[in-house]
């Protein structure tokens, strides 16, 4: 055996340990771990909320970031046009420029810790969550036409999930109440139609 065959043969065995521990650390071979308590998680993300309303001085909320990006893009665009518009107006600086809310840099935070929280309980993996009759191509439809009437939904109640059940309940605004039971009932309704997608 050569002295390059070793060296070869060494440095596979190092980049195969190194591989190893990538995919250890980023959970490919991580023991599934079971899901966190609900009441738990629950305490925890009322205290995050409390954190924000402390901190921040305003609560949690996701449809409002996408809705900052797109009066920024729309400013880049046509800047006459996004100062005019009364629902992008409000995310505009008084000189008519764009600004990045902190809701943006909450999102990402979001983001990474989903990112993290999958990998360190072995979660993390490549797929599409689907029932065993349903083909993946339907399965990516129903969840884009499922999150577009959603986001159509925030913007007419001017808000989402975070913002009105979250944010608005935690304050015990009625109108975020009345969201919560609107929102709820909704689901069940529309649930057994969509029931053959898992079965």
């Amino acid at each position: 055996m050569s002295v390059g065959t070793v060296l070869v043969g060494s440095a596979k065995r190092e980049a195969g340990s190194a591989g190893s521990g990538l995919l250890h650390l980023f959970g490919r071979d991580r023991a599934v771990r079971a899901y966190a308590n609900p009441y738990v998680a629950g305490v925890g993300l009322g205290l995050v909320l409390l954190a924000a309303f402390v901190l921040m001085g305003r609560g949690l909320g996701a449809t409002g970031a996408f809705a900052n990006a797109a009066a920024e893009i729309a400013t880049s665009v046509a800047p006459q046009s996004a100062e005019a518009n009364h629902y992008f107006a409000r995310y505009l600086n008084a000189d008519g420029g764009g600004r990045i809310d902190w809701l943006v840099v909450e999102l990402f935070g979001v983001a990474i810790g989903g990112f993290a929280s999958a990998a360190f309980a072995g979660r993390l993996r490549r797929a599409v969550e689907r029932g065993p009759h349903i083909s993946r191509d339907t399965r990516l439809v129903l969840a884009f036409t499922g999150g577009s009437v959603m986001g159509l939904g925030a913007v007419l109640a001017r808000g989402c999930t975070s913002g009105q059940a979250l944010t608005g309940g935690a304050l015990l605004s009625v109108g975020s109440w009345l969201f919560i039971f609107g929102a709820l009932a909704a689901g069940y309704a529309v649930a057994p139609l969509l029931r053959w997608a898992w079965k």
